[in-house]
């Protein structure tokens, strides 16, 4: 938040309720001035992305990054090995039953849902314990299902498989979130979710180099259903020597901890530098008052739905709709009919080609992790939104040529449109789909919050794989208009209600949510009324600021 903005309140700081007292503590104006000195520096510059101080955070996050590539690989995975005959007569299943296959898919999204009421346990055991926990058992669950000998174990194995995935892939989304320095979390923190679309990649050909090499055996399936334990089995080993998040580490009582942290990861070592005070004084003002639940208190969840909070999690809720219903399915789903359509009929070239939209969908991404840095978050979506609509109306029209004329042309140019879409909705939601809604969660019900972005996200998954196919047998080409108003109509409700983060630590974008209007204050645009509430937390930190100084803590 910049000076400007601070400056239409006036620098008092009351305070030293510690003890029970009302000492006033009155500012200097060179003190409040070097606490934005450094909190301009801190949120507006930072250090660069590959500069000294950022190496240890970024070879901690790289392994992290490995937990998003199993929903992906899972996804990629078993699209591939249901077209192998082998796999479908020894679990009794048929391509064409609704029935046996779709209760081997749904169980995934069931599992989702049901984890995401264990998600509290986050707070209670730590963002690191439920990473390595989550690896784990995804590893245990790729186990059984490699080793099923009938349906049943199968599906078990995928329940278990997608119950500690979403764990894994919970906590890693929260800790990335948490331990990125501002400047650059969009960057760091938005890249995790792009590897998503490496573990599609790598089961694509996994599974095809199995197939045309161990055709007609069972090693064909198994060796893929194995190999979907190596990355989260790689972070089960590497992630014993990650760091815990300080904002935990601060959420319990364990200060210490969380300075050691962020003078090593932020500070490059340095215990005096003045980026160390200014985050453990955020930090430590977003607690003030509250500390994370450590017992059965986690699973409650009114403090999520109750003043400002439903705010939040009205925020949440239209994420993960929007990130899993905004034509994405639809795309991902016609992309292999639109392939034969056009006489690519072979495994390989079919594998080649879907293999080409995960990359040209995995760069975008990247890139757009980038672009939020410097463009923000509501630019970003709104443009995605907008774009996604675009090429929705051009595969609509190609798709009804096509479908009247049978054309060449109309098919190509409807699988151009759905690469086209594949770029622009990648190109702003993959990096921030975990990632936005950790954002606008406050640091003390942020685990809590996550139990209603993976409810919802299970459930927008559990409408596509039921919804989807039917709709596009029945209406065609009318499902994808009914997506391009739908985009425009999620644009809208962007533009109105979504909250900026970008340059602003979690615990500034905590204090705008004390306003009246989040979405306004969030852009610069504010009343006066609002504006004492918004910097009292700049005000507070302020004041611990010259008391650590003092006092002479580092």
């Amino acid at each position: 938040m910049s000076s400007e903005m601070l400056s239409k309140s006036e620098v008092k700081y009351e305070q030293n309720e510690m003890e029970g007292s009302q000492e006033k503590l009155a500012l200097k104006d060179e003190d409040s001035k070097d606490f934005y000195k450094v909190n301009e520096a801190y949120n507006e510059k930072g250090f660069p992305l590959l500069s000294r101080p950022m190496i240890p955070l970024l070879l901690t996050c790289s392994v992290v990054y490995f937990v998003s590539t199993n929903t992906g690989f899972d996804g990629s995975l078993m699209s591939s090995i249901y077209t192998q005959q082998d796999y479908l007569d020894k679990f009794n299943l048929s391509i064409n039953s609704s029935t046996s296959t779709g209760l081997v898919f749904s169980i995934y999204n069931v599992a989702q849902i049901c984890a995401a009421f264990f998600c509290p346990l986050i707070d209670f055991w730590g963002r690191k314990k439920l990473i390595l926990i989550g690896c784990w058992g995804t590893v245990l669950g790729a186990i059984i299902t490699a080793f099923a000998q009938n349906k049943e174990t199968l599906i078990a194995g995928r329940f278990v498989l997608s119950f500690f995935t979403t764990l894994a892939n919970t906590s890693a989304s929260l800790y990335v979130t948490e331990i990125a320095n501002t400047y650059n979390r969009s960057v760091v923190a938005g890249c995790y979710n792009t590897l998503w679309y490496i573990g599609s990649v790598l089961a694509a050909f996994t599974s095809y180099g199995a197939n045309v090499n161990l055709g007609g055996t069972e090693l064909a399936f198994r060796l893929p259903l194995g190999i979907q334990a190596v990355f989260p089995g790689l972070v089960g080993i590497f992630g014993f020597f990650i760091p815990e998040s300080p904002r935990w580490l601060v959420g319990v009582g364990r200060e210490k901890e969380a300075e050691e942290m962020i003078a090593k990861y932020h500070c490059n070592g340095d215990f005096s530098h003045p980026l160390l005070e200014h985050e453990m004084v955020q930090i430590n003002e977003s607690f003030r008052g509250n500390k994370l639940a450590q017992s059965l208190k986690i699973l409650d969840l009114r403090p999520i739905f109750q003043n400002n909070n439903a705010y939040r999690s009205i925020l949440v809720i239209l994420m993960a709709f929007f990130g899993q219903f905004s034509g994405n399915n639809v795309c991902s789903y016609y992309l292999p009919t639109m392939l034969r359509n056009i006489g690519m009929t072979t495994v390989s070239t079919n594998v080649l080609m879907n293999a080409f939209y995960s990359l040209i969908s995995w760069f975008s991404s990247i890139a757009g992790s980038f672009a939020h840095q410097k463009v923000g978050r509501r630019k970003m979506f709104m443009f995605s939104t907008l774009a996604a609509s675009a090429c929705l109306t051009g595969l609509a029209v190609a798709t009804a040529r096509y479908q009247a004329t049978s054309a060449f042309a109309a098919s190509t140019t409807a699988i151009v449109f759905i690469y086209l879409f594949g770029v622009m909705f990648s190109f702003a939601f993959t990096p921030m789909q975990p990632i936005y809604p950790a954002e606008i969660s406050s640091n003390v019900l942020r685990s809590r919050s996550m139990i209603v972005l993976n409810i919802t996200a299970g459930c927008a998954q559990f409408i596509n794989q039921f919804a989807a196919p039917a709709a596009m047998e029945n209406i065609k080409y009318w499902f994808y208009v009914f997506y391009v108003f739908w985009d425009i109509f999620e644009c809208i409700i962007i533009y109105f209600f979504f909250v900026e983060t970008k340059g602003k630590s979690l615990e500034e974008i905590d204090a705008i949510f004390e306003a009246r209007n989040p979405r306004k204050v969030s852009v610069g645009d504010y009343s006066d009324e609002d504006g004492p509430k918004i910097n009292w937390l700049y005000m507070r930190s302020v004041g611990q600021y010259v008391s650590r100084r003092k006092s002479g803590m580092n």
